[in-house]
């Protein structure tokens, strides 16, 4: 069984259990959930490089990536650094996230942020709201497309945007739905966690316009993103390339310099 799988089983038996202890009502009287949320699309399009900057503990394919680092502070430097956005693991067995993580990546800074995780019901998208997200992430190779079209619309209804993660030609066909805002292409492919960047080459121009297009996972070469800077991708989503050092705001800075000299 692929780990994909396992996390999805998983995920269905903690949903359970979670909506038996906490009623969706609970999330609604949360403070958070009472802001006005940040788009993150206007946000990577007023950037030249417009980067989604992740904190991420660790992965199925790569263990612990950096487990020193505090959420608050990594996420306060991402933005003085000039990130467009933030992602947040909320995923603790796989990811060693939590959505205490998204709360405190709220309270550091006033970036737009992604819930990054395997969201396959209406309850996560509550609790992205409840816990400070502005953005939710839907994964077409876990949904069916009613199902995309129900959870986009649920997040909609709750002014968050929805970004759309697929990794080949039928999945996105299969996500092009009405409340769709970010088409993420991810070059990591989710069965075996290798990367191509060839991927987000190949899907470019089956992305109708009118979404927004961001490459995801694998960029860990300055060139490569300039390369599909070049080709019309307006944001990237990057974790492992940051977070592997001991100050990923300023190896967020040290990119961003990089990409803009002789842009």
């Amino acid at each position: 069984m692929s780990i994909l799988k396992n996390i999805v089983i998983d995920l269905k038996k903690e949903l359970k259990l979670k909506k038996s202890i906490i009623p969706v009502s609970e999330y609604e009287k949360m403070s958070l959930f009472a802001r006005n949320t940040i788009s993150m699309s206007d946000s990577i399009k007023k950037n030249n490089f417009g980067i989604i900057a992740e904190f991420k503990r660790r992965s199925p394919s790569k263990n612990e990536i950096n487990n020193k680092l505090s959420v608050h502070e990594v996420c306060r430097n991402y933005q003085i650094f000039g990130a467009s956005g933030l992602s947040i693991l909320t995923n603790l067995k796989y990811f060693g996230g939590s959505l205490e993580d998204l709360a405190l990546a709220r309270s550091a800074c006033t970036l737009p942020i992604l819930r990054k995780d395997f969201i396959i019901d209406e309850y996560q998208i509550y609790e992205a709201k409840a816990f400070g997200a502005d953005t939710i992430l839907l994964i077409s190779s876990i949904l069916t497309r009613d199902e995309i079209a129900n959870l986009s619309k649920k997040a909609k209804e709750l002014n968050l945007e929805v970004l759309l993660e697929v990794h080949n030609n039928e999945e996105l066909k299969e996500g092009l739905v009405e409340h769709v805002d970010i088409i993420g292409v991810n070059n990591r492919n989710l069965k075996s966690f290798k990367t191509d960047i060839q991927i987000s080459e190949k899907l470019f121009n089956q992305i109708p316009n009118k979404f927004l297009k961001i490459s995801e996972s694998g960029l860990n070469n300055d060139n490569s993103i300039k390369k599909l800077k070049k080709i019309g991708y307006q944001g990237f989503l990057i974790g492992e390339k940051f977070m592997v050092s001991s100050d990923p705001g300023k190896e967020l800075k040290k990119t961003l310099e990089n990409l803009t000299y002789e842009n």
